[in-house]
């Protein structure tokens, strides 16, 4: 199947943009978002962009791969001063609009400044605001193992 994909290209630019209004343009109602962080709830989509977007610089897409109405896309970026890199999984569905996303991100100490990034925001607009304060501290622990382990002990481990 050779079809046209027009909601990534507009889920591309949104994001190089920053507009989680565009984004979300680009979306079926009834869209899926799996974490990379948990399984164990759903996002708003709505609101987690709006987060995301607001907490990852510059996003530029780099690679693009598609097959029928599957793509995969990567992209680098910055969160709070590091180098992230994500990748996402976009299922279309039969309107050609993004049915289901998947992501990926690394390296972990990226992935943890994301999450104590949007954690609390999204503990907010869940009106949690103890949720909020708890969150950073958890992360924050996760985040200085996360980061501890590639500065001071993966560094040891490399070939010689």
């Amino acid at each position: 199947m050779n079809q046209p994909h027009h909601a990534v290209a507009a889920w591309r630019a949104a994001g190089e943009a920053g507009d989680a209004n565009a984004a979300v343009a680009a979306l079926s109602p009834e869209v899926t978002l799996l974490s990379p962080i948990t399984e164990q709830f759903a996002f708003q989509v709505r609101n987690l962009l709006e987060v995301a977007l607001a907490a990852i610089d510059g996003i530029t897409y780099t690679d693009q791969v598609a097959e029928g109405r599957t793509v995969a896309l990567f992209y680098e970026a910055h969160v709070g001063g590091r180098r992230l890199y994500e990748a996402q999984r976009l299922r279309l569905d039969a309107d050609g609009l993004i049915a289901e996303i998947t992501l990926f991100v690394r390296p972990l100490p990226a992935l943890t400044q994301l999450m104590t990034k949007l954690g609390p925001e999204l503990a907010r607009r869940n009106k949690q605001p103890g949720l909020a304060r708890l969150i950073p501290l958890a992360a924050g622990m996760l985040h200085s193992m996360a980061n501890t382990g590639e500065q001071q002990i993966m560094p040891r481990a490399a070939p010689r």
